[in-house]
């Protein structure tokens, strides 16, 4: 039967179903008749380039312990990259011998450091008059020995006691006292009568020391620091032995300016100026960016070209705020110099000390 034949009635209600299983008629040629033939479209076929995957991001890992897991994996490659291409300049410039081009200098803040007016030259005559007349000329001319007392604000906490009792066996001739609701006012002309050259005070902010008030008795200068990255002994990894009641060596380093250079002669000022060599104790005063980093080791000479240091503790960071002169007075003090933040923030490569 053909096709046309069929009668209406039989499509009735399957107009959708055969509007969607229609298929492209063609007629064949052999027979005459048109017959059902499926027609395929092909599409001609394209190279396409390999498809890189996105660029991964360690931040997209979910679980803790994997991310920190693909991160040091990643920090052990780039470190073996690195000292990779290192060993391969190394061999070059072996190989190229005497013309081998200089080495170039990185740029970090410090070598990028502002000139300032205030540096200090050591051979400079104003410089040299005011040392011997400063407040520090007696100890520097061997006329006081250094007696300091460290006391903290009211009602100290457990890890500020520690910290003074560590500074104590630091500093020789420091002596620990604990306030009790006594003003600085009353306490510096009692240290006077007592003979102490300086009075030290630990400050705390929710049990962990804070600030650093350091008074040279009995005229000043007072300064007043911000104290912070304290670690006790006990805190320390491959810490020594106690330190032993021998007068250590001080080390100041980078105390350029004359700000700077008032503040070394204050913290030198705090240790008796004959060393005891026997002893194999130094303290450093390091300078880096404004901040002071103090760190008190024990070394000794394992050969003529080598030395082994062990560090004794305790460590903290100092940040000077203000620098007042005479004894301590917050109101009606005379100020030499005041931390300002606008200031000082306006240029990352200018420093005051």
């Amino acid at each position: 039967m053909d096709i046309t034949e069929v009668p209406q009635k039989q499509f009735k209600g399957k107009k959708k179903n055969n509007k969607m299983q229609r298929k492209k008629s063609t007629p064949n040629q052999e027979n005459g008749n048109v017959s059902d033939v499926e027609v395929v479209e092909t599409k001609p076929v394209t190279t396409q380039e390999p498809m890189l995957p996105p660029t991964f991001s360690l931040s997209e890992i979910k679980n803790k312990q994997r991310r920190h897991q693909m991160f040091m994996k990643l920090k052990q490659e780039k470190r073996k990259q690195k000292m990779q291409v290192k060993k391969t300049r190394k061999k070059e410039r072996d190989a190229l011998g005497d013309k081998a081009p200089p080495k170039e200098v990185p740029k970090t803040i410090e070598n990028q450091r502002v000139y300032d007016e205030t540096t200090v030259d050591p051979d400079d005559e104003e410089v040299a008059f005011d040392e011997g007349t400063d407040e520090f000329s007696s100890y520097f001319n061997r006329l006081t020995n250094p007696k300091v007392l460290i006391t903290t604000s009211d009602r100290p906490r457990g890890r500020t006691v520690r910290f003074c009792e560590q500074l104590a066996t630091v500093i020789p001739d420091a002596h620990v006292y604990y306030r009790r609701g006594l003003a600085l006012k009353r306490v510096i002309p009692q240290c006077v009568a007592r003979g102490f050259t300086y009075l030290m005070v630990i400050n705390e902010d929710r049990k962990v020391p804070n600030g650093l008030v350091l008074c040279h008795l009995p005229d000043g200068p007072t300064a007043h620091f911000k104290v912070s990255s304290v670690r006790l002994r006990k805190e320390m990894k491959r810490r020594g032995k106690e330190p032993t009641e021998h007068t250590p060596e001080v080390i100041l380093n980078n105390f350029s300016t004359r700000l700077g250079h008032g503040i070394g002669r204050m913290f030198a000022a705090l240790f008796p100026h004959d060393p005891q060599f026997v002893g194999r104790q130094v303290a450093t005063f390091h300078n880096q960016r404004d901040f002071v980093f103090f760190r008190f080791h024990r070394y000794i000479f394992k050969n003529e070209k080598r030395v082994g240091i062990q560090e004794l503790g305790p460590r903290f960071t100092l940040k000077l705020r203000s620098l007042q002169k005479g004894t301590f007075d917050s109101k009606f003090g005379e100020y030499e110099w005041v931390l300002k933040r606008h200031e000082v923030d306006a240029c990352r490569r200018k420093f005051v000390l």
